[in-house]
């Protein structure tokens, strides 16, 4: 007869007590419940710690057990003569499963033979699998907040016992202010429970469309904002795009590419009060042509100009 390490199955200690057993086995069952598992192997999975917990749950078969002593899994060994004196109920031991030991003695309780126990092993109330769905929001969708369609598959127990796959469809309003990667729970719109058991919740997961101008980071907007050399050198009143309506700028002389045009409050909103701020990344952009004129122009300022942008890179580098 082969060895099976029950306690092992539920991953308890030899001395846990009874509660800390049938926590360990409900944690186990919600997991591996053929209703409602996916995993290959969840079955198997299933019996295994139901024929454990059929065992160790009963004080009387939890002490028959024990007293068969300490064997690795799988190990070949053979009940004690005392141990059959003391617990057999009946010969014709040999070359049987250790469940069907148990239940030949008189314990019973596993109702499947070396099947494994029956599936009402686990009746008790299981909360239904929750489901997870995306959906894709443009950032103006974000901003004020929408409603959108949802389509989904989720596992439902018919009245024979028998799981089958559902689609469910319905729609689910977003509020305003959600961000990329944010998921929303919908409380009771996942999978059915199991004998009684709660349904499982439904999550929405949101996904942000590519814009064409802006990029958000969490509540925050950028965009790549193009001025013209002379506006970046002198300084310029210019608008700026944003969400909802254009705002007038007054750009500082002097700006330089790369730097940051900070409009407070014009990204995302929150879900409560206030917003994230747009940030207008300063791109100095040239003419695709030039005209005579504005060459002449530019040779004029470069006779006139002092400045050497690269006067840094001359002379040999220096340390730190």
């Amino acid at each position: 007869m082969k060895f099976k390490d029950y306690y092992a199955s539920l991953g308890v200690e030899r001395d846990a007590t009874g509660e800390e057993i049938k926590k360990a086995y409900r944690k186990l069952a919600r997991q591996y419940h053929p209703d409602v598992a996916k995993q290959e192997g969840a079955e198997e999975r299933f019996k295994e710690i139901s024929e454990a917990y059929q065992t160790l749950c009963d004080p009387e078969k939890r002490q028959a057990y024990d007293d068969l002593g300490r064997h690795g899994p799988g190990e070949e060994f053979h009940p004690s003569p005392e141990w059959e004196t003391r617990f057999s109920r009946g010969g014709g031991q040999q070359e049987v499963d250790l469940a069907d030991l148990f239940e030949r003695m008189g314990f019973g309780g596993f109702g499947g033979g070396t099947g494994g126990p029956r599936r009402q092993a686990a009746d008790f109330p299981i909360r239904g699998q929750d489901v997870e769905v995306a959906t894709e929001l443009s950032l103006e969708q974000a901003a004020r907040g929408t409603e959108v369609s949802f389509s989904l598959s989720v596992p439902a127990l018919r009245a024979d016992g028998r799981v089958e796959t559902q689609t469910r469809s319905g729609r689910i309003r977003v509020p305003r202010g959600v961000v990329e990667g944010e998921r929303l729970r919908v409380p009771g719109k996942g999978g059915d429970g199991i004998a009684g058991g709660p349904p499982g919740d439904l999550y929405l997961v949101i996904r942000l469309a590519p814009h064409p101008r802006f990029r958000a980071v969490g509540h925050d907007l950028y965009l790549e904002l193009p001025i013209a050399p002379w506006e970046a050198a002198l300084g310029a009143d210019i608008t700026v795009p944003s969400l909802d309506r254009p705002v007038a700028v007054s750009l500082k002389p002097g700006m330089r590419s790369g730097q940051k045009l900070r409009l407070a409050g014009k990204g995302l909103p929150h879900r409560r009060d206030g917003a994230g701020d747009l940030y207008g990344v300063i791109q100095i952009v040239l003419p695709e042509r030039i005209g005579e004129r504005e060459q002449a122009l530019y040779r004029e300022l470069a006779e006139a100009s002092a400045f050497h942008p690269r006067h840094h890179l001359e002379g040999p580098p220096t340390d730190g």
